[in-house]
């Protein structure tokens, strides 16, 4: 496998270097970045136009100039990292890494929530195939996937931004507005539990009533301004949390599984109890990365302790049920700091930058205010990789329920949990890791008109400026960070490989 792995790094190495000289060429030769000067009437013009022309080297040769881009590149690697500066004699580094960081940032949310959310409903129309819930999401898929991203985000500031601004200033919804609420979510849940017409009836009024119950009881707390969670919304989440991971890994029949996954539900909302002044006051983003550290060490150890013969799958429980007990905890917070939040940023949804400037706020409104930056751009590439997850998930599936051994594994008496889980999903997982890796740095590149509408100063907009201004330095540095990340992904696809069929391994 080590020798699998530099193979793939040497060749990818080669390919990046060919790929770069290609696009500093290209960049250097599309268009004139004189331009600009040549149009001025100032009347020191030719010292501009030569002080530019020494400092982007345009009397050089072009191999030159790329041999000295090169140097400066593989200088990261003794420790003197220098990406060149651009036409207004900025380092291209300090912007790279700001860029890098921000974009990135980005990705990683939608990337995450694209792979969980495309995912779980490939599946589900795949056991479902055919049904109304398969077509409604066939459908849906293909429109978020066909939709032009610069009109679909004008609907997100407009409707998610907007309007939800203009709303939250008094913050009840109609009564009509919850009926309909009501009606689409009883809809949409008896179309995915399905069963015969008796039972989707009942599963659509119980639904309907929950809502429109809940909604109305918002209503009257003010809950939408003034929300509470609390310890007790936390312990129901991670319980609820704890029970569906067993059912998925492992069946609620294994008790151990179910009770280890309690157990860390449980233990989890008393040291939220015991670490809350720790949390509430002033934390900071090490004390939070090593309380996340620990709950899951902590996890883990329940899970070894119930575990028993099956071990390794408790743990894995235990440790998920960790994972989504902290991420309530952190909700549980910011829920709480969200009237104060309203304080001082009435408008919260905003539509331009990734954060807001000379934003006075405590850390947990900061957190607040970086999330509700983040939240449109990411909904919009989340959608738009939805359609790919789960349309390639649900082919994947039909495919692998349809082998020879997935019949054998039904013909052996195996619950259908136990056929879906263990034995189609994983041998499902093989192709969409493909698509997985490809997508995270296709996301980096492809994110340049979404960075561009909602005014984000990502990696997208480091290539526009370049490219416009036609600044190699700029354009090269996106290229850097681009193919690395794709050449990482991919190899974390072939590890990915090994993993899901060991037969890769030889």
């Amino acid at each position: 496998m080590l020798k699998f792995i530099l193979r793939r790094i040497g060749v990818s190495a080669l390919v990046l270097l060919g790929a770069s000289f290609l696009m500093f060429i290209l960049t250097i030769n599309s268009g004139d970045p004189l331009k600009d000067l040549r149009e001025s009437n100032a009347q020191n013009r030719q010292q501009l136009m030569d002080q530019r022309s020494a400092l982007l080297r345009l009397d050089d040769n072009p191999f030159e100039r790329y041999w000295d881009w090169l140097s400066g590149v593989l200088g990261c690697f003794t420790g003197n990292c220098d990406l060149g500066v651009t036409i207004n004699g900025v380092d291209v580094l300090g912007l790279t890494q700001q860029a890098a960081a921000s974009s990135l940032r980005l990705i990683t949310v939608a990337t995450v929530l694209a792979i969980v959310v495309g995912i779980a409903l490939g599946i589900l129309t795949a056991i479902r195939q055919y049904s109304g819930f398969d077509y409604v999401v066939t459908f849906s898929a293909f429109l978020f996937f066909s939709l032009p991203v610069f009109w679909a985000a004008t609907l997100l500031k407009e409707y998610a931004a907007i309007q939800y601004n203009n709303w939250i200033v008094v913050g009840q919804y109609a009564p009509w507005t919850i009926v309909i609420a009501a009606l689409v979510v009883g809809f949409v849940l008896q179309a995915v539990l399905g069963g015969s017409t008796r039972r989707r009836l009942i599963t659509a009024a119980a639904a309907f009533a929950f809502v429109a119950v809940l909604l109305f009881v918002f209503n009257a707390l003010d809950w939408w301004r003034n929300p509470v969670f609390g310890i007790g919304g936390v312990l129901v989440v991670s319980a609820a949390a704890g029970v569906l991971v067993t059912a998925l890994v492992a069946g609620l029949r294994n008790r151990r599984a179910l009770y280890a996954a309690l157990t860390t539900a449980v233990v989890g909302a008393l040291a939220y109890l015991a670490f809350a002044p720790l949390l509430v006051n002033q934390p900071s983003w090490g004390l939070l990365a090593g309380l996340f550290v620990l709950a899951i060490l902590v996890s883990v150890g329940i899970g070894a302790a119930w575990g028993g013969d099956a071990r390794k799958q408790v743990m894995l429980i235990t440790g998920v049920t960790g994972v989504i007990t902290s991420f309530a905890v952190v909700a549980d917070i910011l829920i709480a700091n969200w009237a104060s939040f309203l304080g001082i940023k009435s408008r919260p949804i905003s539509t331009i930058g990734s954060q807001t400037p000379n934003f006075t706020g405590d850390f947990w409104e900061q957190v607040l205010d970086m999330g509700t930056q983040i939240l449109l751009p990411t909904v919009l590439l989340t959608l738009v990789s939805v359609a790919t997850h789960s349309r390639y998930t649900r082919s994947s599936m039909l495919e692998t329920l349809n082998q020879d051994y997935v019949r054998t594994a039904r013909s052996k008496g195996l619950s259908e949990r136990e056929v879906i889980v263990k034995h189609a999903f994983r041998n499902a997982l093989i192709p969409i890791t493909t698509i997985v890796a490809f997508d995270f740095a296709a996301l980096i590149g492809g994110a340049v008109i979404t960075e561009q509408v909602f005014g984000w100063k990502g990696m997208g907009a480091l290539f526009q400026d370049g490219l416009n201004a036609v600044d190699p330095a700029p354009v090269m540095a996106f290229f850097l960070v681009t193919g690395i990340a794709a050449v990482l992904m991919n190899l974390v696809a072939d590890l990915a490989y090994a993993a899901l069929d060991p037969r890769i391994r030889r």
